[in-house]
């Protein structure tokens, strides 16, 4: 199993199958776009950040919509939240999906701008890896992410959707959201990583991406 991280909320999950998430196009943002071959894509809500699928190639198959599915093997459900903490008044709605590749379980939050209620984190159910998003103003900030993560209890989480670089959007940095973890529990991982369900930590981990 590999995840390769394309900036932003963008995600590679790469099995026998690879699943993307939250494509954008690069230029519009201020950093690279991503680049991927993809037999599914995941876009969490229809902003320009997050909804570029004509640059991922492959002809993947797109899924925008809550509901449980099964595509091309994959388990997928797509669970309806918002984007804001005011019932989608300013943004709109966001789909949380989580995935299954290999016997592991995988939940991308997406533009989540709410703290999950329990219902929706029983929707859930099992999780082994977590985005979520920490830069705040658009999406929960650090410390709602953190409470999102213990929550959910991953196994282990990825921070998303944060400054860096030449990224041309005013969020926080990711360093908020670290701020105070044991430094044991924090792995950075640079662009991607290979591993395998047995190699997971039983408590929960911070994997965090670099260009």
């Amino acid at each position: 199993m590999k995840i390769a991280w394309h900036g932003h909320s963008c995600f590679e999950v790469h099995d026998s199958l690879v699943v993307v998430t939250d494509p954008h196009d690069g230029k519009s943002i201020g950093i690279k776009p991503p680049v991927v071959k993809a037999d599914i894509c995941l876009i969490s809500h229809d902003h320009f950040d997050h909804n570029c699928a004509r640059v991922i190639h492959g002809d993947p198959t797109i899924l925008r919509e809550a509901g449980e599915m099964v595509v091309k093997g994959v388990k997928v459900k797509g669970i309806s939240t918002f984007h804001d903490d005011e019932g989608g008044a300013k943004r709109g709605r966001n789909i949380v999906f989580r995935f299954e590749l290999d016997d592991i379980a995988f939940a991308h939050l997406g533009d989540l701008g709410q703290e999950l209620t329990d219902e929706e984190v029983g929707l859930l159910g099992n999780v082994d890896v977590l985005f979520v998003p920490v830069g705040g103003v658009f999406t929960i900030d650090s410390e709602a992410a953190r409470r999102v993560v213990s929550k959910i209890r991953p196994r282990v989480a990825i921070p998303m959707h944060y400054h860096y670089g030449g990224l041309s959007i005013t969020i926080s940095s990711v360093d908020p959201f670290l701020e105070g973890l044991p430094e044991e529990s924090i792995l950075r991982v640079g662009n991607e990583i290979e591993f395998t369900k047995d190699e997971l930590p039983q408590q929960t981990e911070y994997w965090v991406f670099s260009p």
